[in-house]
């Protein structure tokens, strides 16, 4: 696999993500806005944070938070205008900071005009558009399907919600008895990438510094090794080569060996699927939990067979959270999300942190769903910003917010935190700088497991390059623990909760501690 040119800014990104709906709202009518974004920029530079992902914010009836597309080259109105996202990317960019907007290939909403146009009886360009099969008494095997709502004979596969047709990329080994499973090479598939590419150029000229892609590892159908979406990123990764030679490219595809191979610089480990990423914060005995019942082996069996096949580039992704799971905080309580952190800033590929995880916002309970979110809702309610009306989120009455705030007696709130010496935040803050200031702990440093045996504690891991090597001990049970390691520890640079002692080729580790320490 030949390795692809990767942007110079990602080998020391951090990212923090933005759900535009929850972030800032400046028009006081209860969801968050571009200028909201705008007006935050300095908080999140602030922090140490230099690259934004930003979730979908082009036009959409919100039938899945913005997942669902109608149009792809304007601003959804609730958001602002196309103007001002180019102030948005100006604004980034005057920061030395960078922007991926959230690219949805897979799918689009039903009321795009193209989905529009393929439900009409009359052939016409956009009538392969999307999976449509032959006859409304067939519906695709293993996809979900519209049908009966158009003059139209056939049913038409969707991709996630049954108002998310899937767009037609072909089949990649179509069954020669079904006609409607196009190839990759017809004219309809071959259509939807080159528009695909239209999209990707509009953004990219405005001042876009590449994308997320949704559910990359998605779009050529009847794919199970993947070969064909490879070749089809691999198509795109051409184009970009040749016009945007500096457009980031990051995957949720949860299988680094592919997306890498098909072109992206890096991938998102995903908490679904074979990563075992959930084994660390979220399920029943995390590994983060001072309870100190968790396994980390798993995880990291996993993590090195990945790395290995992604030619031990560190281009995996571990996030904090995302709009898609529950809080951090809803599972890791107190100083263990300060040791998840010391982990999370600390491993190779660039750290996603999602919004409000710095603070240690919760996952709020009980909330009916909004646009699609159903048991996510509650972790995409708005920021604590400060102790203005509405936590500084939004001056629009309470019963308007976009997703109902978190009212509990001990949420966290941003200006306090900041205001904190021994706070979350200032814990992220401080981390993030000994990441930047320790180029073994950049996003391409090597790494070795030291210590990382099954239902035990401690996590012991070596991150080097040719200039230096950093030991990362990583204890979040609530008792002492110790390992087998002859490294000498030379220098301390960060450490959080007691003092390590070393002797007789081991290290002892006292409880609810992360350090790292430059040996010999």
């Amino acid at each position: 696999m030949s390795m692809i040119n990767q942007p110079k800014w990602l080998n020391n990104a951090v990212f923090y993500e933005i759900y535009p709906q929850s972030f800032c709202d400046t028009n006081a009518d209860g969801i968050g806005d571009i200028n909201g974004i705008i007006s935050k920029l300095d908080y999140i530079k602030s922090l140490g944070c230099n690259a934004i992902w930003m979730n979908p914010c082009f036009a959409s009836p919100f039938g899945d938070a913005g997942y669902d597309v109608s149009d792809y080259y304007t601003v959804a109105p609730r958001y602002g205008t196309n103007e001002d996202i180019k102030r948005l990317f100006s604004e980034v960019h005057k920061r030395d900071m960078h922007l991926l907007l959230d690219l949805v290939p897979g799918h689009t909403s039903v009321e795009h005009k193209w989905f529009k146009e393929s439900l009409k009886a009359e052939r016409n360009e956009f009538s392969d558009r999307y999976v449509w099969t032959d006859s409304i008494w067939e519906e695709p095997q293993g996809m979900g399907c519209i049908r009966g709502i158009s003059d139209r004979d056939g049913s038409c596969a969707v991709n996630f919600f049954s108002h998310q047709p899937a767009l037609n990329y072909g089949f990649y080994k179509p069954d020669p008895d079904k006609k409607w499973q196009q190839s990759t090479d017809s004219e309809g598939p071959k259509a939807t990438l080159e528009e695909l590419k239209n999209i990707m150029r509009f953004w990219l000229k405005m001042g876009a510094d590449g994308f997320r892609v949704d559910m990359a590892g998605s779009l050529v159908k009847h794919d199970e090794e993947g070969k064909g979406t490879i070749k089809l990123w691999q198509n795109v990764r051409a184009f970009l080569d040749k016009e945007f030679p500096l457009a980031a490219m990051v995957s949720e595809w949860g299988e680094p060996d592919k997306s890498l191979q098909g072109g992206f610089h890096m991938d998102f480990l995903l908490h679904f699927g074979p990563s075992h990423y959930n084994d660390l914060f979220r399920c029943e005995e995390p590994f983060f939990s001072s309870r100190g019942k968790g396994d980390v082996s798993e995880f990291v069996k996993k993590y090195i067979e990945n790395y290995e096949k992604s030619q031990r580039k560190g281009l995996i992704c571990i996030p904090s959270g995302n709009h898609d799971m529950d809080r951090l905080a809803r599972s890791i309580k107190g100083d263990n999300l300060k040791i998840a952190f010391a982990f999370l800033l600390s491993m190779p590929g660039a750290p996603f942190i999602y919004y409000g995880d710095e603070i240690g916002m919760n996952y709020v309970e009980n909330l009916v769903s909004v646009e699609g979110g159903y048991g996510r809702t509650g972790s995409r309610s708005p920021m604590q910003w400060d102790d203005g009306i509405n936590d500084g989120f939004s001056s629009a009455a309470k019963e308007k917010l976009y997703i109902k705030m978190d009212d509990s007696i001990d949420r966290p709130i941003a200006s306090k935190q900041m205001a904190d010496e021994n706070s979350l935040y200032n814990e992220v803050k401080k981390l993030i700088s000994i990441r930047q200031a320790n180029s073994a702990l950049l996003s391409k440093g090597e790494i070795e497991f030291i210590y990382a045996e099954k239902n035990e504690y401690p996590l012991c891991y070596l991150r080097s390059d040719e200039k230096q090597k950093i030991l990362v001990i990583i204890n979040p049970a609530d008792r002492e623990v110790n390992f087998p390691c002859d490294y000498k520890l030379k220098e301390k640079i960060y450490s959080f909760g007691g003092t390590v002692t070393a002797e007789n080729g081991k290290i002892s580790v006292p409880p609810c501690f992360a350090g790292y320490y430059v040996i010999e």
